[in-house]
């Protein structure tokens, strides 16, 4: 972007009240960063669950220039500054998701990769059952489930009780030719990788976001996502047919959208849920390229009616990448976090959006997190790391940083 018109974005943007008039220099300054692990190449993603029972969130990432699937055990507040004790679960080419799932139900965390590029093929890291074997890289067995080999190119995996029977299930999701959403079935035995089933969904063109949500209010699961490419881009949930049907059928697609402005130009990057406008309704916020974020707040609660406001980044940051919703500094106002793509120095690769509201009016307010390191930012998870009753930022770098990590709030 040329500075005559970066200049112009800027002055546009601090006249409708939305942003500083430049980029944050003094307070309040970037937030401290933590690293986790900075030991390898192409960190893609952080995942939680709570493996080993001790009421804190676990993360699973896959690195993708490196090729191996680590898993990192939260050490608690008091040893989180630190890197976090880590395992390599297992090898693999081109991972771009690694998620946390129980599939044999034996009551450890097993991890499921989805890997592109020319493997194309979905793993299974099982884990060993003895949780004092958690962190040992050879108690772990990796094995591909053979009818996703070669298929897709596989972005995303979604843990989820598809069909009423039988353990786990998966939703996953694919780019490029051929690109899918779709359900991978557990058989009777988990174990057997060979009696795993597929079947697609919708089509697609390149998902970046797969989350389970009751978006119809039935009581049963459906699956919230963006479509980055093709001419369906969107964000959009898919309707989950009830048990009978879902393991076998097509579920019906609802875009998100509001019919007064339908337009769904630009890239639709991560998406995730909150309550934006504290009505007790699960709202929908999506990063969209190149800087806008779009809130969605919830009408009604079939999940067909929705209402769309914009809200732009900063001129000073990244493209839009990943989108979190979370109280950052305890107003009890509902602000958004952000991450970026493209924040080549001086642009900032993470921020988050205050909401002001004053008289009935909503306005917002952009503030730097990450500062001008890191390039390629991902996935935000919200989580009060330090247990100071505060949000931190958690996320990843696979560029500059090369690393998991997090940003310490400075509220409390």
């Amino acid at each position: 972007m040329c500075k005559t018109i970066a200049s112009a974005l800027i002055a546009a943007a601090c006249a409708a009240g939305h942003l500083p008039a430049k980029a944050p220099t003094g307070k309040p300054k970037p937030w401290q960063r933590h690293i986790i692990d900075g030991s390898s190449r192409g960190a893609d993603g952080v995942r939680l669950a709570d493996v080993n029972g001790d009421g804190l969130m676990d993360i699973a990432t896959g690195w993708e220039e490196a090729g191996i699937i680590r898993v990192y055990i939260n050490p608690g507040p008091k040893k989180a500054k630190a890197p976090w004790p880590a395992v390599t679960v297992g090898k693999v080419k081109s991972p771009e998701d690694a998620v946390f799932a129980d599939l044999d139900g034996d009551g450890a965390m097993d991890v499921v990769s989805c890997c592109e590029g020319r493997t194309k093929t979905v793993y299974v890291h099982w884990a060993p059952t003895e949780p004092k074997r958690t962190l040992e890289p050879g108690a772990w067995k990796t094995e591909a489930l053979p009818v996703t080999a070669g298929k897709q190119a596989w972005m995303f995996a979604l843990p989820m009780q598809i069909d009423g029977r039988g353990g786990v299930d998966l939703v996953v999701s694919s780019k490029g030719s051929n690109a899918t959403i779709g359900s991978l079935i557990s058989p009777k035995d988990p174990r057997d990788v060979k009696a795993w089933t597929f079947r697609p969904i919708c089509k697609a063109g390149w998902i970046m976001s797969l989350i389970a949500a009751d978006m119809d209010h039935d009581g049963d699961p459906d699956v919230l996502a963006t479509d980055r490419r093709g001419t369906n881009r969107s964000a959009l949930w898919l309707e989950n047919p009830g048990p009978a049907s879902a393991g076998s059928g097509t579920w019906p697609r609802h875009v998100i959208a509001d019919p007064a402005r339908p337009d769904r130009a630009g890239q639709y990057m991560f998406l995730n849920v909150g309550d934006i406008d504290g009505d007790h309704l699960g709202d929908v916020v999506a990063a969209v390229k190149s800087r806008t974020l779009q809130c969605f707040t919830r009408l009604d609660k079939t999940g067909l009616k929705w209402r769309r406001r914009d809200v732009p980044m900063p001129a000073w940051s990244g493209t839009a990448k990943g989108i979190a919703v979370g109280d950052v500094d305890g107003d009890g106002l509902a602000d958004l976090v952000f991450t970026c793509e493209g924040a080549k120095p001086p642009l900032v690769g993470a921020g988050w959006i205050r909401q002001v509201r004053t008289g009935g009016k909503t306005t917002w307010r952009a503030f730097d997190i990450a500062g001008a390191k890191g390039t390629k930012f991902d996935r935000i998870e919200l989580l009060d790391l330090d247990k100071d009753g505060d949000l931190d930022v958690l996320t990843c770098e696979e560029r500059g940083l090369n690393a998991v990590f997090w940003y310490e709030n400075p509220t409390k």
